[in-house]
């Protein structure tokens, strides 16, 4: 095992996501709106649907993933890009409401991180995502069919 090849892809994908968000370097920031995003799309996801995502995320997504995971029977029925957003600054806790002042905001932050993930995982796997959520948010991941 190279733990420092895998900390090196993971202070890459930090730093893809500092940049998509348009804060380059900045890692602290990165790191939290991806942990948030990926615990809030994990709580959405059937739990089939997060081990198929997972098996396709580089190791150190996979630690961040499941960190703190409380296995739910159900996903939650996150509808609308107002409840996404809600529980990405609840993930957040306690900077989110910093980090992210309006819905816009955190859609853009959202969408970013996406977009990072989406360029780690096949396209499949994204299309079996984009199936089992409503339509409304299926832009997060740059979708325009949605």
């Amino acid at each position: 095992m190279d733990f420092i090849k895998h900390a090196e892809k993971g202070n890459h994908i930090l730093n893809e996501v500092a940049s998509e968000l348009g804060f380059p370097g900045n890692k602290e920031l990165a790191g939290r709106m991806l942990r948030a995003v990926l615990h809030t799309l994990r709580a959405r996801l059937t739990i089939q649907e997060s081990f198929q995502l997972m098996a396709q995320l580089p190791l150190v997504l996979k630690g961040l993933y499941v960190e703190g995971w409380k296995y739910q029977e159900k996903p939650f029925r996150i509808k609308h890009i107002g409840e996404f957003v809600t529980h990405v600054i609840r993930e957040d806790y306690p900077a989110g409401h910093h980090d992210i002042t309006t819905v816009k905001d955190g859609e853009n932050a959202i969408m970013g991180v996406l977009k990072v993930l989406r360029s780690h995982i096949t396209e499949g796997e994204v299309q079996s995502i984009l199936a089992s959520i409503p339509r409304e948010l299926h832009h997060l991941w740059g979708d325009t069919e949605g």
